[in-house]
């Protein structure tokens, strides 16, 4: 922290002077009085949309924290940034604007924060990509930050969710529920507003965040409409004063450590294949030194301890009911598995904020103790091999086995497979490939949910593999393994295989490989021609700029190398 703070760094250049009246003049127009220009300026990211449940509630908790920063003496100033929803553009088109939004949300974050001036922020978000993209900017911009979780969903009838509906698909097409029976389904899964409710992306980067430090404790585990939530907003509006006033900024936060804290809480919790990528990202943000790697180090020693969805049979607000992940943090901490003497944005340590923490109730069977865990290491697999010569990462909890050998059938993207696994083209077996969905490829990296859930509403979940250059929605479960790097747009092997290859999948050894000789795989590489892809627009912009999955998917490629703090 700094000796010397001027908590109006950032806003005293715009607002202070003779020839700042222009700018006064502008700010008196949106509320602010005489005395709020020798206030700090903390702009609130709201990313409230009503184009998703995840984010329809977000206003209203964007007010809350903007009251909490008013109330500890500084001045409020609300902004939007975008959402969309990947439940609903899930297997479209429009599913490859998804992670294009995560890049879209932490530039226009720190579009607006730098362009006004604000001294500090707080960013609420709610769908997969508002979490890693608020991170981002806050790494990016280095400057006094909260991030607040808009919350989890509460279950539908019958304890569904949004995976439920898409495995209902599959099961349709099975025949094993009629119309109607779907139709329920359909009408029952989405009760009201929050973020999709098992351990899927949203749920699982809510977690890491609250571990790297950048959210209040217990933020990641509250209902979205709950007096809880209501209450974290306010906090984290005077938290953000605080951290102005004493000069703590995200990057004294985002250690190396702080990043080794979120990849053990994401595996305790079973978490989505999704927090590799962010986190990838958000630590190239930074400038800390990440590779997929340190997942393989770190989860060694980790075991899996939460049996939640899609995998496990518990729903997040079913968490939040016995605790949340404090008590999980706090048996991960007393394991020697968390760095404790992590900064977090309360100005204190992780230890300290986990101190008092109470256990979890004695009849709770939601979260293992390190004794009896669920697996005894993790269940994100980093794979290497002749089909992903620079990494793959797979979601293996145990129960589809550790290895798989099949045959290869291979489709130009989602839709295709999709439509064959409905109709029952795929068979015991198989190893579905689906390539140029990278993140040049698609452009976009969509998520691959649809032909899972596809492929476990029809019985096959055990029965065949899936593999990809794109990636997997959080609720993504069976033998599934995604960021094939490099992927098939930029000539990568998984552009090469055919129908009939022999592929073997094997996480004990953490390979991935087509029994294809060298030169086989040379020859074709000869042969082969890249895709054209969109020529204007934002996607065609974001496949111009983005690197490999397996750093990240990050679009300022070009920037010198990370430190290793």
């Amino acid at each position: 922290m700094k000796e010397t703070v001027d908590p109006r760094e950032y806003s005293r250049p715009v607002v202070e002077g003779v020839t700042r009246a222009p700018a006064r003049a502008m700010l008196r127009a949106v509320g602010f009085r005489d005395a709020d220009f020798a206030k700090p300026q903390v702009g609130i990211a709201s990313t409230w949309a009503n184009v998703t449940p995840c984010n329809m509630h977000i206003a209203e908790l964007a007010r809350e924290a903007a009251a909490g920063v008013d109330a500890a003496g500084a001045k409020s100033v609300l902004f939007n940034t975008i959402t969309v929803s990947d439940g609903i553009s899930m297997g479209s088109p429009g599913m490859r604007y998804s992670m294009v939004s995560r890049e879209i949300i932490a530039d226009s974050i720190e579009t607006v924060v730098g362009a006004e001036g604000f001294d500090g922020f707080v960013a609420v978000g709610g769908c997969d990509k508002n979490m890693p993209g608020c991170a981002m900017a806050m790494a990016r911009l280095n400057r006094p930050a909260v991030f607040v979780y808009g919350g989890t969903i509460r279950p539908g009838a019958k304890r569904r969710d949004i995976v439920a509906v898409f495995e209902a698909v599959g099961a349709r097409a099975a025949g094993t529920i009629t119309d109607p029976q779907l139709l329920e389904v359909e009408r029952t899964a989405i009760p009201g507003p929050g973020s999709c409710g098992g351990m899927y992306t949203a749920n699982t980067m809510a977690s890491a965040i609250e571990a790297l430090g950048l959210s209040l404790p217990g933020s990641s585990a509250q209902e979205a409409v709950s007096a809880e939530k209501t209450a974290d907003c306010r906090r984290a509006g005077e938290a953000v004063v605080r951290l102005i006033r004493d000069g703590l900024r995200p990057r004294d936060i985002l250690t190396r450590k702080a990043f080794e804290n979120a990849i053990t809480v994401v595996i305790a919790l079973g978490g989505s294949t999704n927090a590799v990528l962010h986190l990838l990202a958000i630590a190239h943000e930074a400038r800390v030194r990440l590779s997929l790697d340190d997942f393989t180090r770190v989860g060694r020693r980790v075991p899996v301890l939460a049996d939640l969805k899609p995998s496990g049979r518990y729903l997040m607000s079913e968490l939040v009911a016995i605790g949340g992940i404090q008590p999980l943090m706090r048996r991960l901490l007393e394991g020697g598995l968390l760095h404790g003497d992590c900064l977090t944005v309360t100005g204190r340590t992780l230890a300290q904020n986990l101190a008092g923490v109470p256990d979890y109730p004695a009849d709770q069977d939601i979260v293992r103790g390190l004794d009896a865990p669920l697996r005894k290491d993790s269940h994100l697999v980093v794979l290497y091999g002749n089909v992903a010569p620079e990494g793959a990462v797979a979601k293996i909890t145990g129960k589809e086995g550790e290895r798989f050998s099949g045959r290869a059938r291979v489709f130009e993207g989602e839709e295709r497979a999709t439509a064959a696994i409905l109709a029952g083209r795929v068979r015991a077996g198989d190893v579905v490939v689906i390539r140029n969905e990278g993140p040049k490829g698609g452009p976009g990296m969509r998520e691959m949910l649809s032909p899972t859930g596809a492929i476990i509403g029809r019985g096959l979940g055990d029965k065949v593999a899936l593999i990809t250059d794109g990636r997997f929605s959080g609720g993504s479960h069976g033998f599934v393994v995604g960021h094939i790097s490099p992927e098939a747009a930029v000539g990568g092997p998984i552009g090469l295989l055919r129908n009939g290859d022999p592929i073997t999948i094997d996480a004990g050894k953490r390979e991935i490989q087509v029994a294809l000789t060298a030169a086989e795989l040379r020859r074709r590489r000869a042969a082969w021609k890249p895709r054209k892809g969109p020529e204007s627009g934002a996607l065609a912009k974001y496949a111009q700029l983005v690197g490999s999955a397996s750093q990240g998917a990050v679009t300022d490629v070009g920037r010198p190398g990370q430190s290793s703090r």
